[in-house]
């Protein structure tokens, strides 16, 4: 069943809501309640809750409204705190490129990549190899040894020249965006990639891939005939050939004048956190403090590039469980919490984040920008995907290596006994714990897993186990109670790296660390032999013999179409994998 409300009718809804007596909330968190906040939150005419439209307005609204309800200090700008994001990234009309006077066709010749900045230029090319400046004990690779560039366009091969090696020394350097910001300290003012047969044997233009902050310079891809046509000898291929082979950089001026603009449109919106306190009571330990966050945005109508496992259906995406589920328990925490507040000693700080899909920006701007000292921060518990809890009552607690005492901790609280609890140390993951780690905060990540659900509009709000989602706020609170009420601070241990890993072969960016079975298709999909530990397919939760059949919504069925989906995959993007494990379908979330 779903909830049908006109936005008319969901503000009549927050002002009798808003209207209601203001003694605090029930101290128990009840199914009921949970109910209602995932029935409204999850509804149709929030339209998925997608960051920058009027529906997240309303959504943000209701929490704020909750916050007050419960008797929290509102925090920032009257609860919220606001910033924007870009919805959404397109070609202008003034796109234009001419080399030594002819003009080239846009998307057939050239392309703007993503983080181009919108300018001209007319200058000279000149061509630096890979474009790499290295200076490491185990490598020192300069390709702008030589060269004279600044104010002109450099010309550089994309990827590196050792794609076989996994663990390259050259991968770390090899993004085409860190390839422009090398261009630039050396005084270029523009940036032109091409790909090498090795790289991608297609010569595929990728165009405006995903959105992307400016790197400042414009930045064109060019195919390898536009790129052949700017030598007098030679060629992009025995260039290409000729580097590898001596391993060495390889330079020079080209006689070819590119005059050429980047036109990039960006549509940016404000959308908000939502924040507010509950403060401790002792005197010593109140300025010390327990952050509780849940991402309450989610993926709207769908459609490509927003997330969807189901890229080509535009509909309603209710994120119910992800992350309705989270900010519903957030909510009812921030009640209960509120009436047992004369026992808290140090405080509680509650924030519903936005824009936690388009790359965790919610949380990366609570801690760039913190309205409190985040080293007085002692933990941070993030709700995401909480509503889905299995008969075996299952609860993923994620983090528990980043403090020696986690582990203890949870299995000494009184509901331990009627959970069965799955404990991974990592400190990252795929949601906005990630934030606060990277920044040496304990993190507790609860989850109940994903499912064939996630990232479609299937995903409502009457699939949800409302007696699930209760004992685990029940159990929440516990700890909560237990980290407030400490003595001493938690202590930071570093558990895993702090961002995502961006390993590197032969025509991919990235991998998911897996060796798969080439031998080819194994009911009906890619047999994964070994998983690497370490890598993010490892740290999803892979295990060897899982079958890979789907990636981000799109059939895998064989060696080749596994290599067709990484292709395409960049370091930084979550990668929604379905496999096959016995007779049962899983949905892993690889960051990659």
């Amino acid at each position: 069943m779903k909830l049908h409300l006109s936005l008319p009718a969901l503000f009549l809804l927050l002002v009798s809501f808003s209207a209601c007596n203001n003694q605090q909330a029930d101290s128990s968190i009840t199914i009921q309640e949970l109910k209602k906040h995932e029935y409204f939150l999850a509804s149709d005419s929030l339209k998925g809750r997608y960051p920058g439209t009027p529906e997240m307005d309303v959504a943000a609204n209701y929490i704020r409204k909750s916050f007050q309800q419960a008797g929290l200090i509102l925090m920032g700008k009257d609860g919220y705190e606001p910033f924007q994001v870009v919805t959404d990234i397109h070609e202008g009309k003034n796109n234009a490129f001419s080399l030594d006077g002819k003009e080239l066709i846009l998307n057939k010749d050239y392309t703007p990549l993503s983080f181009s900045a919108s300018k001209s230029l007319d200058a000279p090319v000149v061509f630096a190899g890979y474009g790499f400046d290295i200076s490491e004990d185990s490598l020192q690779w300069n390709d702008y040894k030589g060269l004279d560039v600044k104010g002109k366009w450099v010309l550089v091969l994309r990827g590196d020249p050792d794609p076989d090696n996994l663990n390259s020394p050259f991968a770390r350097y090899s993004r085409d965006r860190d390839k422009a910001m090398a261009a630039m300290d050396h005084g270029a003012a523009g940036l032109l990639l091409v790909s090498g047969k090795e790289f991608d044997k297609k010569d595929k233009l990728e165009g405006l891939r995903k959105i992307e902050f400016s790197a400042g310079i414009p930045v064109f891809q060019i195919t390898r005939k536009v790129a052949d046509g700017m030598f007098s000898t030679g060629s992009v291929a025995t260039l290409e050939t000729k580097i590898k082979r001596t391993n060495k950089p390889v330079g020079m001026d080209l006689q070819a004048t590119v005059n050429a603009t980047a036109s990039i449109v960006t549509d940016k919106k404000t959308t908000r956190n939502v924040l507010a306190i509950l403060k401790g009571n002792d005197p010593t330990l109140q300025d010390e403090y327990i952050v509780i966050g849940a991402h309450y945005d989610h993926l709207g109508m769908g459609g490509p590039n927003t997330g969807s496992r189901r890229p080509d259906t535009l509909a309603v995406h209710y994120g119910a469980d992800d992350n309705a589920s989270g900010t519903s328990l957030l909510l009812e925490l921030a009640g209960k919490l509120a009436t047992e507040q004369k026992h808290l000693k140090r405080s509680i700080v509650f924030v519903a984040f936005s824009a936690e899909e388009m790359g965790l920006l919610g949380s990366k701007h609570f801690v760039k920008d913190s309205l409190i000292d985040l080293q007085k921060v002692d933990a941070m518990i993030n709700l995401d995907m909480i509503g889905r809890m299995n008969k075996d009552r299952k609860l993923e607690i994620g983090g528990t290596g980043t403090t020696p005492i986690a582990d203890s901790l949870l299995k000494a609280l009184p509901l331990a006994d009627s959970l069965k609890l799955v404990l991974s140390p990592e400190g990252y993951g795929p949601s906005d714990h990630a934030s606060f780690y990277a920044h040496d905060i304990p993190v507790f990540f609860f989850s109940t897993g994903t499912h064939l659900d996630y990232h479609t509009p299937a995903d409502t709000p009457d699939k949800i186990n409302y007696k699930g989602l209760k004992l685990i706020g029940d159990y929440v609170n516990e700890l909560v109670l237990a980290i407030a009420n400490r003595p001493e601070a938690l202590q930071f241990t570093k558990a895993g790296p702090k961002e995502g890993s961006g390993f590197k072969r032969r025509g991919f960016k990235v991998t998911l660390g897996i060796m798969p079975d080439y031998a080819g298709q194994y009911k009906n999909g890619l047999r994964v032999d070994l998983v690497i530990p370490g890598r993010p397919a490892a740290a999803a939760g892979m295990k060897n013999g899982d079958i890979i059949i789907g990636m981000n919504g799109k059939p895998v069925k064989n060696i080749y179409d596994y290599m067709y989906r990484l292709v395409k995959l960049h370091t930084g993007d979550r990668v929604n994998v379905e496999v096959l494990r016995g007779d049962e379908k899983k949905i892993l979330i690889v960051q990659l």
